[in-house]
């Protein structure tokens, strides 16, 4: 498995990224409804493309099993494919991540308990939560930073 940042973020790779994240929020986000998911869906592509540090995590067979992006030091997205997940592959994204770009803050949904233990694992404490998401919809975010 290789750990690179994408600069070419070409349609194959964004599709392929798309069907990352679409098996990662089926499996996670069980608080959204499968119109829900649809509807963002069809803001995940302009995120991948704008997103300044986008780093993926692949297979011997250049495969994407996971993805990261990052503005400065936050962490806006981790995904692992839903046949990848506990496999080590969000930790090893995530300490890549802490090293490279000094990530030290992010937000996770309340309602994906998961993530925010494996953010917990991995030494991040709430500071602060909303009772909306960043779209204004009724899901709890938890901001979520390294001590």
């Amino acid at each position: 498995m290789k750990i690179i940042e994408v600069t070419d973020r070409n349609a194959s790779l964004i599709e392929r990224l798309l069907e990352v994240w679409e098996s990662s929020v089926k499996a996670t986000h069980l608080f959204l409804s499968a119109k829900e998911i649809e509807d963002i869906k069809k803001y995940v592509p302009q995120a991948l493309k704008e997103i300044p540090h986008l780093i993926i995590i692949e297979n011997e067979n250049q495969v994407p099993m996971g993805f990261m992006g990052i503005v400065e030091q936050h962490l806006e997205m981790l995904f692992i494919s839903d046949e990848e997940r506990g496999k080590g592959l969000g930790k090893e994204l995530l300490k890549y991540g802490i090293e490279e770009y000094s990530i030290d803050d992010l937000a996770v949904n309340e309602q994906n308990p998961l993530a925010k233990g494996f953010y917990e694992h991995m030494g991040f404490k709430v500071y602060k939560r909303t009772a909306n998401d960043e779209q204004g919809n009724p899901y709890p975010l938890l901001y979520m930073s390294r001590q």
